[in-house]
């Protein structure tokens, strides 16, 4: 399988404590994948103002962007780019604990506004779109419960077809590394 690990390093995951246990949660997802299923493909977008791919080794030293915005947008479609390398069951895992606040212009200069912008919002479903088109699977873990955000995850959720877990910083490990384990273990289990 291929997975591509969308990671929020904007601003408001410091300030509320989601950014080191979503950074463990990556590193410790890394560990899994490549000692447990080596074979398997996991690729890393870190995304902020603008989305980025990220090294396994660049992970111990990774830290949160000094900047404003959470562009999901940017992030999924060099997630989308990335799987379109891969083979078999492909999915995205994002960590988040904000809505969609900065998107791409035509020119490639970022957006930011707060609160998010209709367009903003539509660019990132949009990219919601190709990935689900492409066969992607977006999983989403939510370390935030605010109304707006709720609403806005479960629109991709309904787009995509992926699951949403809301869930906090102490059990974020837990559950994505519980998740992925039993989902590859019904993948094994279909193909033997």
């Amino acid at each position: 399988s291929s997975t591509v690990l969308m990671l929020d390093l904007s601003l408001s995951m410091p300030m509320r404590d989601n950014f080191l246990p979503a950074k463990k949660v990556a590193m410790a997802l890394h560990s899994l994948i490549s000692s447990q299923y080596p074979r398997d493909y996991l690729g890393i977008v870190s995304f902020s103002e603008v989305a980025k791919e990220l090294k396994a080794s660049e992970l111990p030293e990774v830290s949160w962007d000094f900047v404003y915005g959470t562009n999901m947008q940017h992030a999924f479609q060099i997630s989308r780019r990335l799987l379109s390398r891969q083979t078999g069951t492909k999915q995205t895992i994002m960590i988040t604990d904000g809505e969609p606040t900065a998107h791409l212009l035509a020119d490639g200069s970022p957006l930011f506004h707060y609160p998010p912008l209709r367009e903003t919002v539509e660019a990132t479903l949009a990219e919601v779109m190709k990935c689900t088109r492409a066969g992607i699977t977006i999983n989403t873990f939510m370390l935030d419960r605010n109304y707006y955000l709720k609403e806005f995850v479960n629109q991709l959720a309904k787009i995509n077809g992926g699951r949403v877990f809301y869930t906090t910083p102490d059990k974020l490990g837990e559950y994505i590394l519980v998740d992925y384990v039993q989902h590859k273990r019904k993948r094994l289990g279909r193909a033997g």
